[in-house]
């Protein structure tokens, strides 16, 4: 323990004796930053912050003892992930002695190795992130957890912060914001959030909702030769640190998108979820990236209501990201059909594994159901046995039933099936509007001589033949809504037609994406991984 002189104060804390100088303020060896809430004198090896006696609504600190206590939780907090980094907490004392203040005293950080900046500096990254994303991983895996924590990740409450995040940059919309761009962002997000309660309180239930930093920024991390150090977590309301896992991890996301470096974002996130083995669908991850985007872009149209002249162009620019991440984080229902030898059962395939997906089929399920292998003949002609009308309409219903639950748990899903019959696409049509789901239908299409080519040449779960085409054929309802895909050309092209059908506009590609075949584990109504 050490006393050092700094202006007209003796200040009580760790280290040696330290000289500051008391030039400009330019000079590297000493500078002052200055934020909303607190100031931080950088000096030598140290930095000190000291908190501002300001009430900022979301904190007060007119009160030394609230200060105080502000600083030994920023410590405590804070050792978490920076251990060497937070060294204690130091007394200002007047000139009678007493203390009259109160510091964090830190290690000084190198600026020059700032993520924030790497990042501007385009330097590579790879082998940093990765650090990082083990980090957060390892973190996350000791951090709090408790009921009281847990009910911060449900859905009803992260709904109400959207909803009060709705209200505060209504007054933004048009000065700042888009018409168009705000009320879609607000319709996408209420729309995830009707359908997927399940999905929050299985987020609950398995313990994916933590005490964690809660202000994940490139900016406050440092990359080190032995390692990143992540500092400034959030200390002044415990509630904004009970957060998803993925939530947390999203703000660093975001915060690297918004740099310019999406591709960077999306690293941290793959590696992110090998390190910590989450099995959260893409859906929530992209929906945490638009909650992070928007809450930023909220900030900024606060700025400019401030008289920030560069906020109002961050602000939209925020709000078209939180809109991409919306977009892509819509759970759908993709119905693709057609007669046998179509191609149906190719595309479903390549759809799923392209997107992500999840991936059920008739053929399938109709055999499991029988309690038949996959690949085992069925024994029965058409219209009858396990192809009666009777058996054809409770393999419709398990279908159906199946991809409600996985819906309802933020998994968007592609049913293979014919789908030829009219009652079936309206009970389709019924599971989408009951979990808040995008409906869409392709019907897959090729000359009788393609098809029945490869019906003859195929080896798989399906029994058709070119008779049972012919039948179905004559007996199919018109289906008018769905989109024609014509199969007979190059997969590649088939594939891109269908994608453009699937997910029109600029929606981002799924960044967690493992393709998945869905058979009875999906009806147990875990989520799958």
């Amino acid at each position: 323990m050490g006393t050092w002189t700094l202006a007209c104060v003796t200040v009580a804390g760790h280290g040696g004796p330290v000289s500051a100088p008391t030039g400009s303020g330019l000079d590297p060896y000493a500078a002052v930053r200055e934020t909303h809430a607190g100031v931080v004198f950088l000096v030598g090896d140290r930095a000190y912050k000291m908190k501002k006696p300001v009430d900022l609504a979301f904190l007060d600190f007119r009160t030394l003892a609230a200060r105080a206590e502000s600083c030994r939780r920023e410590v405590a907090l804070n050792r978490r992930l920076a251990p060497d980094v937070y060294l204690g907490v130091a007394d200002v004392l007047g000139t009678d002695g007493l203390p009259c203040e109160h510091l964090v005293v830190m290690r000084r950080m190198p600026d020059g190795r700032r993520l924030s900046g790497l990042v501007r500096d385009r330097a590579p990254l790879d082998e940093e992130l990765r650090r990082i994303a083990r980090l957060v991983a390892a973190f996350h895996s000791h951090c709090d957890r408790s009921p009281a924590i847990a009910v911060e990740g449900s859905r009803d409450a992260l709904q109400a912060r959207w909803a009060a995040s709705f209200e505060q940059v209504r007054p933004f919309h048009g000065p700042v914001l888009r018409h168009t761009t705000a009320a879609e962002v607000e319709r996408l997000t209420m729309r995830f959030l009707a359908g997927r309660e399940p999905l929050f309180a299985a987020r609950m239930r398995q313990g994916h909702v933590l005490d964690g930093h809660g202000d994940l920024l490139a900016d406050d991390i440092f990359c080190l030769p032995d390692g990143p150090r992540i500092l400034d977590c959030l200390e002044f309301d415990d509630r904004l640190r009970h957060l998803d896992q993925l939530d947390d991890v999203a703000f660093l996301a975001m915060d690297l998108e918004h740099l310019g470096a999406p591709e960077s974002a999306a690293r941290l996130l793959r590696w992110y979820v090998e390190f910590s083995g989450d099995p959260a669908p893409p859906s929530l991850l992209h929906h945490y990236l638009a909650y992070r985007a928007f809450v930023r872009a909220k900030v900024a149209c606060l700025r400019h209501a401030q008289g920030d002249p560069t906020a109002a162009d961050e602000a939209r620019v925020l709000a078209e990201m939180t809109h991409r991440h919306l977009a892509t984080a819509a759970v759908a229902v993709v119905l693709v059909g057609g007669l046998p030898g179509t191609g149906k059962s190719t595309l479903a395939g390549a759809l799923a594994d392209h997107l992500g997906w999840s991936l059920l089929g008739s053929d399938r399920v109709r055999k499991e159901l029988a309690g038949l292998a996959a690949d085992q003949p069925a024994g029965a002609p058409y219209r009858e046995g396990i192809y009666s009308p009777a058996w054809t309409e409770r393999t419709y219903a398990e279908l159906l039933g199946r991809a409600e639950k996985l819906l309802a748990l933020g998994e968007s899903v592609v049913l293979d099936a014919s789908w030829t019959d009219r009652a079936s696409r309206a009970a389709a049509a019924d599971t989408a509007r009951r979990t808040h789901s995008d409906l869409v239908a392709l019907r897959c299409e090729a000359p009788a001589d393609v098809a029945g080519s490869r019906m003859r040449g195929r080896r798989g779960v399906s029994d058709a033949d070119e008779s049972v085409a012919a039948a179905m054929r004559a007996e199919a309802d018109a289906w008018q809504e769905a989109a024609v895909v014509a199969t007979t050309a190059a997969p590649d092209e088939v594939l891109r037609q269908a994608l453009a059908l699937v997910r029109p506009g600029p929606a981002e590609r799924q960044w967690l994406a493992a393709p998945r075949e869905v058979t009875g584990s999906a009806a147990s109504g875990s989520s799958p991984s």
